[in-house]
């Protein structure tokens, strides 16, 4: 085979003895430039006007940049590098610049975006890579770069360069004039003005205990967000519960959270590309999470090529795919399935003993001589989602998801003969659907439908009584918004919108002997208006907008204001947010009428009576600052919310079976120092926190919240040790929850047919040991041809530590005047290891 060097004197020969008559010294440029691309396999991109009357003398280089210096030299033409093999040439006269157009979120080309130049008759398209040339007549002309669901930029040209820069444009999901003020703790973590924090699982790089990026336990790093007892079903975002979480889906609303009856998340890391999470006041949009609001979104851009990957590690193996069909129309797949039905790892060992320690499957009768239990336990989630581009202006987006956990346990006696049979499925399944169009450059619109259902059901059969208990929780939800976003200018938005949500949930029990049946369904229809007006200067963001909801059963409006605002201050920022929330769904934890001990909530909604809406108001003042790959945050907070029950907070004392309302007030300080630099990142994280209730039913009237954790610690650090190997540790440490002690010396009191019950003292009074786990997380990445592999190795707990979470009193069943202490440990020393292929 020929090298590059034969190549070229050929091709020069060829072009001598065939060129001009005049002159056999010279050729004509563009006749030379095909002749460069073909040997150096690179491609110049020019407007054949500015080259076309041009010639040079013949000359021949083994090296590249020698032969573009000898062609700027002889012609006078700015060659500008582009990438690895695009160049961009332009007269010198010109006024010029080179750029590629990237997704703010995820980093990644923008192939077909456009840039204008306004007032003239010039645009250009962005090829495969994101790049994009344009030649300006003068400085002060203006440009417009655009792509259908992006944000359009209007820049200024002297605000640009002939270096091929970066223009980010922003997903119209996002708030106007995304900008990034750091990345967090790892490479795909990232925070931005307004304080949302987003997770980016296609960047994502490693965090301690983690195998992949589980989206729900990353959260928990974030200063302000806990689980008081290790569970993704228990998330608690500055003292809240986890149903005054809003959880969305690619803007469907979803009731079920994690796999493993809350250990793991139930979201397949794989095709949720990004996750945003917001702490008080997000837009006007939302509303019902009275917390925060936590969306999940998936791909949304048609890929030219098929992709996917699949994995497995310690508890279940899953895969996904995206396939362009055509240039307009795509399909994403993915699916995830537990296998310990087939095969058991310790790392499945140590999740089952977390989860059902506190069950009927653990404990009831599983101890007895000659009783022999089996129980069988797995998971699955699937999800869709078809893309299709109606036209430049109009895409479609339809999206499906199916989550579930079922659990099957039995007891048999030596003779194998059944003594009784259990069966629990929790599943989530949804479906939606989307239109964004952009009516023109200043007006565009989005809108959305969905439908989502909610089930847990649970069956208990007694053989030896031929007893059989069924119990059941449904949530059906649909919704439909229409939303408008109008480009006041490049500075300014405003966003409006009309909501509709109906949500029917239905609470069932029935018992066959004695005969027994409880049957309650409750629908509440909601219709909203909002409008969000937004804007965006160099060093000021201000968002403010409004929430307006009447609510048909109880013929109420409540109004939902929001405010956030941020003046940059040289590398100091001052922040401020403020919101009132309202939400009509809650769970009830009931310990007599629950789901074998395993899953205690239940969905209910509010009648605006002994279950009432329930309200928010919080407000939040900071600072922070950035510079050299630093960023150091504090902020303070004010929460109240109202309308809460006692049977949703779980209280496991002398107020277990009362049935009020009241409320609880939180504030605190959350402190971040964060260090990143290409190989290491740094954090340290603190809450220092106070979380009472107020019940005025209650005696005592106020005392300390279930959640009020008031020291909280996350310090750890990632290196890369090469390109391809990086660790990570980390120590999560934090006060105990707080408990009740029975009362000493009198433990117990008679209650009514001779029975007795724990004497409690004054509730919350006591404080569990502090919690402390050390985690540690290796991953170690390799390409294969066109496929990357990465093998990570992750434990949770490495020292073993005991940590209690919880902790309650039973009356002694061997001792009536005694009580005895039951308590629920967190994961013990939990190894896990996942290998992944992507291509």
């Amino acid at each position: 085979m020929l090298n590059k060097e034969k190549c070229w004197l050929i091709m020069l020969l060829f072009t001598s003895i065939f060129g001009t008559a005049q002159n056999r010294s010279e050729v004509d440029l563009v006749t030379y430039l095909d002749t460069v691309e073909t040997v150096f396999n690179i491609r110049f991109s020019y407007q054949t006007e500015a080259v076309q009357d041009l010639k040079l003398q013949n000359s021949t280089f083994k090296q590249l940049d020698r032969t573009l210096q000898y062609i700027t030299k002889q012609t006078g033409l700015t060659i500008t590098k582009i990438d690895d093999r695009y160049y961009s040439i332009l007269p010198k006269t010109s006024s010029s610049f080179c750029a590629q157009i990237l997704d703010a979120a995820t980093l990644k080309s923008l192939e077909g975006a456009t840039i204008q130049a306004l007032n003239k008759n010039m645009s250009a398209v962005a090829d495969a890579n994101g790049f994009i040339k344009l030649a300006l007549i003068k400085p002060g002309d203006s440009i417009k770069v655009s792509f259908l669901g992006y944000k359009t930029e209007v820049l200024k040209v002297e605000m640009l360069t002939s270096d091929c820069q970066q223009i980010s444009l922003a997903p119209k999901s996002f708030t106007l004039d995304e900008v990034v003020i750091k990345r967090l703790f790892s490479r795909g973590i990232r925070k931005f003005p307004d304080d949302r924090i987003e997770i980016n699982t296609r960047e994502f790089d490693i965090l301690p205990g983690l195998t992949d990026p589980d989206i729900l336990q990353t959260l928990q790093i974030l200063p302000g967000i806990e689980s008081i007892d290790e569970s993704i079903n228990n998330i608690n975002v500055r003292g809240g519960t986890q149903d005054e979480n809003l959880m969305l889906w690619d803007e469907i609303k979803m009731y079920h959270t994690g796999h493993f009856f809350g250990l793991i998340s139930a979201y397949n890391p794989n095709l949720t590309e990004r996750v945003e999470v917001t702490k008080n006041a997000n837009s006007s949009e939302y509303s019902g999470g009275v917390s925060s609001t936590i969306k999940m979104y998936t791909p949304n851009a048609i890929t030219e090529k098929i992709s996917g990957g699949a994995g497995f590690n310690g508890l279940s193996a899953d895969a996904f795919l995206q396939i362009p069909i055509s240039t307009k129309l795509a399909l994403q797949i993915s699916g995830r399935r537990s296998f310990a039905d087939y095969f058991q790892t310790p790392t499945y060992t140590s999740y089952f003993n977390r989860s059902f320690q506190d069950s009927e499957i653990k404990n009831d009768g599983s101890s007895a001589e000659n009783i022999k239990s089996l129980s069988d336990f797995r998971f699955h989630d699937y999800s869709a989602k078809i893309l299709y581009d109606i036209s430049p202006k109009h895409q479609l987006r339809a999206s499906f998801i199916s989550l579930n956990n079922t659990l099957e346990y039995s007891e048999s006696d030596a003779d194998e003969q059944f003594l009784n049979e259990s069966l629990i499925d929790q599943d989530n399944i949804a479906f939606g659907i989307n239109l964004s169009s952009v009516i023109n450059p200043a007006y565009d619109t989005f809108l959305n439908a969905y439908y989502t259902q909610y089930n847990i059901r649970s069956t208990d059969q007694d053989f030896s009584n031929n007893q059989v208990l069924a119990q059941t929780n449904q949530v059906l939800e649909t919704a439909f918004k229409a939303k408008g976003t109008w480009h006041l200018n490049s500075r300014m938005n405003f966003e409006h919108g009309y909501e509709f949500i109906e949500t029917g949930i239905r609470n069932t029990t029935s018992v066959n002997q004695p005969v027994f049946q409880q049957r309650k369904k409750d629908v509440v229809r909601q219709h909203a208006i909002f409008g969000d007006w937004s804007l965006a200067t160099n060093n000021f963001r201000l968002r403010t907008g409004l929430r307006t909801t009447y609510f048909e059963k109880f013929k109420k409006v409540r109004l939902e204001p929001r405010i956030n605002i941020r003046q940059k201050l040289g590398h100091f920022a001052l922040k401020t947010e403020a919101a009132l929330k309202n939400q009509s769904t809650t769970q009830i934890i009931d310990f007599e009428d629950n789901f074998l001990g395993v899953e205690k909530r239940r969905w209910v909604l509010a009648n605006d009576n002994d279950i009432p809406l329930i309200t928010s108001k919080q407000i939040s003042l900071g600072v922070d600052y950035t510079q050299n790959n630093w960023l150091i945050d504090l902020t303070g907070f004010y929460k109240q919310v109202s309308g809460i029950t006692a049977s949703n907070q779980g209280f496991q004392n002398q107020f277990k079976f009362i049935k009020t309302n009241g409320s609880y007030e939180a504030k605190g300080l959350e402190f971040l120092v964060n260090k990143t630099t290409p190989k290491l990142s740094t954090w340290f994280t603190y809450t220092l926190a106070t979380n009472v209730y107020s019940f005025n039913s209650l005696n005592p009237a106020t005392f300390p919240n279930n959640t009020d954790i008031r020291h909280s610690i996350n310090t750890g650090g990632s290196y890369a040790l090469f390109n391809n190997f990086k660790i990570a540790v980390s120590l999560n440490y934090h006060t105990g929850r707080p408990y009740t002690l029975p009362i000493e010396n009198a433990e117990t009191l008679p209650s009514s047919n001779n029975t007795y019950v724990v004497n409690y003292d004054t509730p919350n009074a006591a404080n569990l040991e502090d919690f402390m786990r050390f985690d540690a997380t290796a991953n170690y990445s390799f390409n294969w041809d066109a496929v990357t592999a990465k093998f990570t190795l992750g434990i949770i707990n490495i020292l073993n530590q005991t940590n209690t979470i919880q902790r309650y009193y039973e009356v002694n069943p061997d001792d009536n005047t005694q009580a005895i202490a039951i308590q629920n440990n967190s994961l013990g020393f939990t190894p896990n290891a996942s290998l992944r292929l992507t291509f």
